[in-house]
Order: structure tokens, then sequence, then C-alpha cells
């Protein structure tokens, strides 16, 4: 199938074009495979919302809903699995696109509990937890640049995990920001952690 000719004149450009969407339909039909070969597609991003959606919509969910149930899992742990899931499928799908980059495209978002962005301890053990669940190099952990959340990119970044920024309202904030990165990637590889394979947006 041919490319879109729009959109591979912006990737030309330089431009990594990313999805904001993601649903089990999405990938099980082969669409999200379609996007990356004729959309120039080469990044996905998630968040609560766009699951909500793709929960509420259909029936594609409903057996692992039961088993979740029929498991006892409450409706935060039954959230997390059918997410990490759908992202570690994704993160499949773009795997040759991620190989073929060199680790700069082919890359999946997922977000930390958007409840926990006032909260530094608990989003970085979100975002340890969700890293190793979907277990996935090309995965991305989206974290909010709350204040409490500057010191939470560090320090998961300093464990090695790539962190996709959201919330970045002011050029202030993107400076701190940059600062949080650069102050994580020093200490990952102090750390002994290979940086060449953090990367950051």
């Amino acid at each position: 199938m041919a490319q879109n000719e729009n959109l591979a004149e912006l990737s030309k450009a330089g431009v990594s074009v990313w999805l904001d969407d993601l649903s089990r339909d999405r990938i099980r039909s082969g669409n999200l495979a379609e996007l990356v070969a004729t959309r120039s597609i080469v990044g996905v991003t998630t968040n609560p919302t766009i699951f909500q959606g793709a929960l509420s919509q259909g029936h594609t969910y409903d057996e692992q809903v039961k088993e979740l149930a029929a498991q006892g899992a409450d409706a935060d742990a039954a959230i997390r699995t059918i997410t990490t899931d759908d992202v570690r499928a994704a993160c499949d799908v773009l795997a040759e696109v991620f190989e073929a980059s060199g680790g700069v495209d082919g890359r999946i978002s997922i977000e930390v509990d958007p409840r926990l962005a006032f909260d530094t301890d608990k989003t970085v053990a979100q975002a340890v937890e969700l890293w190793k669940i979907v277990d996935r190099p090309n995965l991305f952990i989206k974290i909010p640049a709350t204040e409490e959340g500057l010191p939470a990119i560090t320090r998961v970044i300093t464990e090695g995990i790539s962190v996709n920024v959201t919330l970045i309202f002011s050029v202030e904030r993107y400076r701190s920001v940059m600062g949080a990165y650069l102050d994580g990637v020093r200490k990952a590889r102090i750390a002994g952690h290979d940086i060449a394979h953090i990367h950051s947006v």
C-alpha cells in the first residue's frame, strides 16, 4: 500500500508522526500495522481517557474483564492488566520501526495514573512497575511535569527507563524538565546503565 504523500513528506523532514489513540481492536484488526505502513506512524501515545473510550465500546474486552473479576482483581488492577497487555502488543507491532531507527522511533507511551501527579514516590513506583510489566525496550513511561513530577522524571531515568514528559505549559517548566532529564541521564550512567538506550520526549 502506498504511503500518504503529505505524512511521508513530514517524515522526510524529520517529523516523527505519532498516533494519539490505541485499542485492542486497532491492534488485532491490523489497523495499527496499516497506519505504520501507509501513514508514516512511528509512535503511539495513550492515556486513561483513551483506554476508557476503548473499554466502553463494543465487547472486545468482555472476556478478559470476566476472567480478571473471577480472579478477584479490583478495578485498578483490571485496568492495569488490560492496558499493559494492549501496550505490550502495540510495542510488538512497532518493534521493526524501533530496530530500524536505532531506538529513536517505534515507541509506545503509557501514562502513570494521573491521580499520582502530585506524589513523587508513588509516581516512581508505578513507573517502574509499568516498565517491568510491559517489558519492552520501545516503551515510554509518561510522567506529568508537575513540581512533584520533576524529581520523579530524574529518578525514573536513573533506573534506565525512557520517559515521555507531559503537561509542559511554559518555557520555564520545559527548562526544568530538561534539567530533570539531564540529571537522570548523569545518574543513570553512574549507576552503570547504557545511556544510549535511554530516550525521552
